[in-house]
């Protein structure tokens, strides 16, 4: 089945699909827009299977555009808003773009990017007279074809575009629905922006139960969402762990009932257990959902049922349905209790690898299999535990140390709102242990404090060289921390 028809046959035409600032949009306006949209591609030089750019913030036209692109037969490009031109140019130079849908907001950053004879839909097609076309299902449609594909970096000179098909869609979706148990009367406030894997998944399960979604394009301010999400009565959110280190260190959202919130989404990254904690504590009545996965998964891999959070904190739980996990060893052994290994997945929501990169694709997908590239224990109930990513681990006086395991202990200190540590060349120690943190506007925190607790509460090898108060995080697109760019910070001090 085409994945536009399965994520659409459920709704009702009377019931709100999409919230935007100022306007709810029905299931029934949803279908005319992609409809529109859909005439407005029938209309080009297309040819099944070409692939189609869509550059915008989330919105009505954003979700029309994916469903007409997939539903024609073309394959989906999301562009991160994020991207620098000559990125941005690269990106569709290399998924070989043959039109770039657009919302005109972003005409002015992006309108260099693209090359003259790539055609630019604008999003006004929704506002003036054309075609719609909207055929009916194709029985012989293959779900292994290209739905979409999802870049997975930025700014490397060479770009990884994962191939996600209509078939790994449909699979994720199910095993998420499933889990999460949710219906058409959910409502989700989305902060994660379309282009990146989570928000897709929300979008995806969303439409698929015939539920709706409240689009908050901007987190800078927390109160502006937590605001969106009681006027419209949202009951459910999702974010990745600074979307948390927010909420919950310095906004109103430990204060504000929120009667209808009936479940919380946590993914992208490792939210220390402090912070869990704190979540629970100040909303005991709203299921928490700690996940895991990746881009080349579609979008999940494993969850942790709220009811054993409690119980195995820090876990990322077992896999979803349809997801077989396991922890390798070096020698593609299961690994014992308590030692470290790779998770490995298998299911049928694994991508088939990248767009034109089999050596890539080669030491990704292995035997039917995905490395993750994440390293982890399991306990005696077959509980997983991320340690830490492989290129994240700091190797500091021949110990290998978990940069998570430091974090954590830094954000011990309920002043500090989020914290990051990687290591830095050191001709002494091989890489020295830098920490760099932010904290709440009305707060004052001295590295030496920082670094006094680290000491009471970590071992010797594990206290970091230098602590550095910083205003923010770089962040990527998908709101996780940059690492490397914190490695260049901390060298440039290092070198001064």
């Amino acid at each position: 089945m085409n994945t536009s028809d399965y994520l659409l046959a459920n709704s009702d035409d009377a019931s709100i699909a999409i919230i935007e600032t100022t306007h709810a949009y029905t299931y029934g306006e949803l279908k005319a827009a992609a409809a529109r949209v859909a005439g407005e591609l029938a209309g080009r030089d297309l040819e099944r299977g070409d692939r189609i750019g869509i550059v915008g913030g989330n919105s009505l036209f954003w979700v029309a555009s994916y469903l007409a692109i997939m539903k024609m037969g073309f394959v989906a490009v999301p562009f991160a808003l994020t991207l620098t031109g000559d990125n941005a140019s690269r990106n569709a130079k290399w998924a070989d773009c043959r039109a770039i849908l657009m919302d005109r907001r972003q005409k002015r950053q992006f309108m260099s990017a693209f090359d003259g004879a790539i055609p630019l839909i604008y999003d006004d097609v929704l506002s003036v007279p054309g075609e719609s076309h909207w055929p009916a299902p194709d029985p012989l449609f293959s779900a292994e074809t290209d739905a979409a594909l999802m870049f997975t970096s930025g700014t490397t000179a060479m770009p990884k575009a994962v191939r996600i098909t209509h078939s790994n869609i449909q699979a994720n979706t199910d095993s998420i629905v499933e889990y999460l148990s949710l219906t058409g009367t959910d409502r989700m406030l989305v902060i994660l922006p379309f282009f990146y894997c989570f928000g897709t998944s929300l979008l995806h399960t969303h439409l698929r139960v015939g539920g709706s979604l409240a689009l908050c394009n901007s987190f800078t301010f927390p109160e502006t969402a937590l605001n969106m999400m009681e006027t419209h009565e949202c009951t459910g959110f999702a974010g990745v762990p600074s979307s948390y280190q927010l909420l919950l260190r310095i906004s109103s959202f430990k204060e504000r009932k929120l009667p209808r919130l009936r479940l919380m989404q946590q993914a992208g990254g490792k939210l220390h257990s402090v912070l869990i904690e704190e979540l629970l504590e100040s909303k005991p009545n709203v299921e928490v959902f700690v996940m895991y996965g990746q881009t080349e998964a579609t979008a999940r891999l494993s969850y942790l049922p709220p009811a054993q959070i409690r119980n195995k904190l820090g876990s990322i739980g077992k896999g979803i349905p349809g997801v077989t996990l396991r922890v390798l060893d070096e020698s593609g052994a299961p690994v014992k209790t308590g030692d470290v290994g790779e998770i490995f997945a298998r299911g049928k929501n694994i991508s088939p690898g990248y767009l034109n990169d089999p050596e890539s694709t080669a030491s990704k997908f292995v035997a039917g299999e995905l490395r993750t590239g994440d390293l982890a224990t399991v306990d005696d109930e077959g509980y997983i535990f991320v340690v830490d990513r492989k290129d994240d681990f700091i190797k500091s006086w021949g110990y290998r140390v978990s940069s998570q395991e430091v974090e954590s202990c830094v954000l011990g200190i309920r002043d500090i709102v989020s914290a990051a540590a990687v290591g830095v060349p050191d001709l002494a120690a091989g890489e020295s242990i830098h920490v760099f943190v932010t904290v709440r506007p009305d707060a004052v925190v001295l590295p030496e404090a920082v670094i006094e607790h680290c000491h009471a509460n970590l071992g010797k090898h594990m206290v970091p060289e230098a602590v550095h108060v910083i205003k923010a995080l770089p962040l990527n697109a998908n709101g996780k921390v940059v690492k490397n760019e914190l490695r260049k910070m901390a060298a440039a001090e290092t070198a001064t």
